[in-house]
This record gives C-alpha cells, sequence and structure tokens, in this order.
C-alpha cells in the first residue's frame, strides 16, 4: 500500500485531536504536543503519522491509535486482555468471544474501540470495537468485540 497525500495537520485541528485523545486516555497524550503531525490517505484508510510514524487511524470519523500506536504509547486505558489461547485468532483477525477475555476496563461501553492485549507478555495484539460494556465481556458465550486493525494486517505492514 502507498500513501497517497501526506499534509501537515494545522494547529488547530492537531489541539482537537490532543484533546480527544486525551479525554480517552488521559494525560500521557500529552507527551504527542511537540510532535509533527501529518495526515495521510493510504488506499482506504485515512491515518495520522506522528513524527513520520504511523501511529494513529481513522475509524467511522473517530481517531484511535493502531496496534503500532498502542506499543509506542504504552496506553493503558480501554484495555481488553485475552488468553493465550485466544491469541492465534486474534493475530489473524478473528472477533474476540467472551471466553477468550480474562478482564475488561469497566469504563469500556458498547461502540467504544478498545485495544486487546495478551495475557502472557501484555502486548497489544488488535483494536476493535466493543459490541458490549466492559463489565459484561468476561462470561460464558457471545462475541464481544469486532477486530478492526491487527497485527500482520494491511494497515500493520505499512511502510512510512
Amino acid at each position: 500500500m502507498k500513501i497517497r497525500s501526506r499534509v501537515q495537520l494545522r494547529k488547530s485541528v492537531k489541539n482537537k485531536l490532543m484533546d480527544e485523545l486525551t479525554t480517552t486516555f488521559g494525560d500521557i497524550i500529552k507527551e504527542l504536543k511537540d510532535s509533527k503531525f501529518e495526515t495521510a490517505l493510504i488506499d482506504t484508510f485515512n491515518v495520522i503519522l506522528i513524527d513520520g510514524k504511523l501511529l494513529l487511524f481513522s475509524t467511522n470519523g473517530e481517531y484511535f491509535p493502531t496496534v503500532r500506536g498502542a506499543i509506542e504509547l504504552g496506553l493503558a486505558k480501554h484495555i481488553v486482555v485475552v488468553d493465550a489461547g485466544a491469541v492465534r485468532f486474534v493475530v489473524n483477525g478473528a472477533d474476540i468471544m467472551c471466553p477468550g477475555i480474562v478482564s475488561a476496563d469497566s469504563d469500556i461501553k458498547e461502540g467504544d474501540l478498545v485495544i486487546i492485549k495478551d495475557e502472557t507478555h501484555f502486548k497489544p495484539l488488535a483494536i476493535g470495537r466493543a459490541l458490549i460494556s466492559g463489565d459484561a465481556m468476561v462470561g460464558e458465550s457471545g462475541k464481544a468485540i469486532k477486530s478492526l486493525h491487527y497485527v500482520g494486517d494491511k494497515l500493520w505492514n505499512i511502510d512510512v
């Protein structure tokens, strides 16, 4: 995949984006305030490059960290942890089922974007959209998260 256009964000747009991300993830995002933000179109993805690194992507008009962004920024909110048995399915793009979930932030509401991490190494594996609240995710059956982006997909393999 190739970057089709790359444009630096205006300061007002950058500040608005920073405010939205800070609301979601806390003060850890403020580390990025002096960074260069660029928007780019890569095939069907709208992405944000921060200091030349692909750290954010857009889904339904809202920006959220990519898996690389979650790794690099060390985010600790909107986290869902899956057991070792679920890892191979998650990294192949499967949706996340309740029986594979070990824990989930209670702040998560239906429709929120979440970061899926593995139980053993606590490393981000995927980004998804919650289909149920965080409290209901640790359960016996049913689908909890729709997978949107995962390690090894097109967005992961983009060279910037």
